[in-house]
């Protein structure tokens, strides 16, 4: 069993740095295919692709929604979940395709919003930095499930998704990126002020995506474990304790 996790995992560095998402997520896949394919190894491999490979909608997204990726990760994602199909198809190899949407959690790195938010406030909190919390465009709504409950789709994956099929891993439910501001706004105890930064405000920003988890579910039984709260609370502790000076 292969879980091919690695890959450029960021929208926003992608439009930086194109040449490294393409590397990343569509060279290092046909790498690994092709290894398997020489090895001869019989084997499962669940490759991690993204939702940002859809076309923008009003609604929640499922597995056969129109594909037109707005951004130069999500294009890389789709060429990469597009070498997985072909693997399938023509070389017999075991593919399993995840489409996760957002995640967060514990570890995840301050270049992706909820941690980035979390880090602020737990530096505000411990008097490190002025009580003001820098945000972008706080109006998009993200599909947002904890990265334990994804981990956890993935294994389910692993052992029970059908082969050659393409999965969306999300919570069915989006949060404005507000709702998670004020979220962990609620959890520190001192009084914080908003502050829109203009270099945080992305290009072709997707108003809304929300994916179905009916597939998932209906093929593996999965369903999210871990609460919204939880999540935050979870998040903000361990950025808690990544401020707190050493003693």
């Amino acid at each position: 069993m292969i879980y091919h996790c690695a890959g450029a995992p960021h929208v926003g560095h992608a439009w930086a740095d194109t040449t490294q998402a393409l590397a990343s997520n569509v060279l290092a896949t046909h790498y690994l295919l092709d290894a398997v394919r020489r090895a001869g190894m019989p084997c499962r491999i669940l490759i991690t692709g993204s939702a940002t490979v859809y076309a923008a909608s009003t609604r929640a997204l499922s597995e056969d929604d129109p594909l037109l990726p707005n951004n130069p990760y999500g294009l890389s994602k789709l060429a990469q979940e597009q070498l997985g199909e072909h693997a399938g198809a023509e070389d017999g190899v075991d593919i399993v395709i995840a489409r996760p949407f957002n995640h967060t959690g514990p570890r995840q790195r301050p270049a992706f919003a909820a941690p980035n938010f979390a880090r602020q406030f737990a530096m505000i909190e411990a008097g490190q930095t002025e009580p003001a919390l820098q945000v972008g465009n706080l109006d998009a709504r993200r599909d947002l499930t904890d990265v334990r409950d994804t981990v956890r789709a993935y294994q389910l994956l692993m052992h029970a998704g059908r082969p050659g099929v393409t999965y969306n891993v999300c919570s069915g439910r989006a949060y404005a990126i507000s709702e998670l501001v004020d979220g962990l706004r609620a959890r520190v105890r001192v009084k914080v002020r908003l502050e829109v930064k203009q270099d945080l405000l992305r290009r072709n920003d997707t108003p809304l995506l929300l994916g179905s988890p009916a597939r998932l579910q209906a093929d593996t039984g999965w369903s999210p474990a871990i609460s919204f709260d939880q999540m935050l609370d979870d998040l903000l502790d361990h950025w808690r304790d990544e401020v707190r000076p050493s003693a």
